[in-house]
């Protein structure tokens, strides 16, 4: 199934069994942390945490990412479906809300094995699919009926800031297609009465330096395709590299990200989760190690 790889909107047909193709991956998921998360939106992490597995490898080049680590082929661990089911279960065990599937998108294949095989010994919490949204409908149907809850990004408007930051072309073109197929699949989130998401789509978008036109174009898209009560997390926590260029080497200011709230206001959107100044800091970024099979 990945003898030629057509999961994202790269295309590259390559055969993963063989060779690698843009994302680096190979026919098997790289694992690089498994456990429970606190740093995700209130109806995601809860007050136990999310049941995260981060995989390594994406398909996207984010020049900013905080993750980056992720970035590397030979970072992290193999692991089979049935190893993966294994975790999902373990982390079920430890008191998870959900099992969290972080870069998910090279790996479908994998996966659905894993959840199917999980699933069927016994798991009870919801699949999260935590992705960047560079994702093709036909991978999508592969999820249909086994992802509850989508936490889709849906990063840029704008094709030049996607094109220049994250090296792929045709972003919006491509996430906004994808996102309309998640809504599809599981409708708006729902929760329970804890608080808890048990099924739909949370979006979330990350405020850039001086990119905030480009946010108000995306909150314009959000509002007019799924609603003034769909849910959206408004990202405040971009925390830039040293060695990043202008202007990704500063926070977003007060002012920038104050533009970006009053406008959801402005549109009447009753959904949205937002972040304090405070979280703009590497302290809620995971940390990885090689001991991959460890649930910290």
């Amino acid at each position: 199934m990945t003898s030629s790889c057509s999961l994202c909107p790269r295309m590259c047909m390559s055969d993963r069994s063989r060779s690698f193709g843009f994302c680096g991956s190979s026919s098997l998921p790289k694992v690089a942390r498994i456990g429970l998360h606190h740093y995700e939106e209130p109806p995601i992490s809860g007050n136990r945490g999310s049941g995260a597995i981060f995989f390594a490898c994406c398909n996207l080049r984010c020049i900013f990412c905080q993750n980056l680590q992720l970035q590397d082929a030979n970072f992290g661990e193999n692991f089979d479906a049935k190893k993966l089911a294994n975790a999902m279960l373990e982390l079920e065990t430890i008191g998870a809300h959900n099992i969290n599937l972080v870069t998910p998108t090279p790996h479908i294949y994998t996966i659905v094995e894993a959840i199917n095989e999980a699933k069927m010994k016994g798991l009870t919490i919801p699949i999260v699919y935590n992705t960047n949204s560079y994702i093709t409908p036909d991978a999508l149907n592969l999820l249909n009926g086994l992802v509850d809850i989508y936490l889709p990004d849906l990063k840029y408007k704008s094709d030049v800031l996607s094109t220049k930051f994250s090296n792929a072309p045709r972003y919006f073109d491509n996430a906004i297609v994808a996102i309309e197929q998640m809504y599809k699949q599981v409708g708006n989130l729902s929760v329970k009465s804890d608080g808890i998401a048990a099924k739909g789509v949370l979006l979330r978008h990350l405020v850039l330096p001086t990119c905030a036109f480009d946010t108000r174009d995306i909150l314009d898209e959000i509002c007019a395709r799924f609603g003034k009560d769909a849910y959206l997390s408004l990202m405040r926590q971009y925390t830039p590299r040293p060695d990043l260029p202008s202007p990704l080497n500063r926070k977003i200011t007060d002012r920038e990200y104050k533009s970006c709230t009053d406008y959801c206001r402005q549109l009447g959107l009753n959904n949205v989760f937002l972040q304090s100044k405070d979280s703009a800091t590497f302290a809620y970024t995971p940390k990885f190690s090689d001991k991959n099979n460890i649930i910290e």
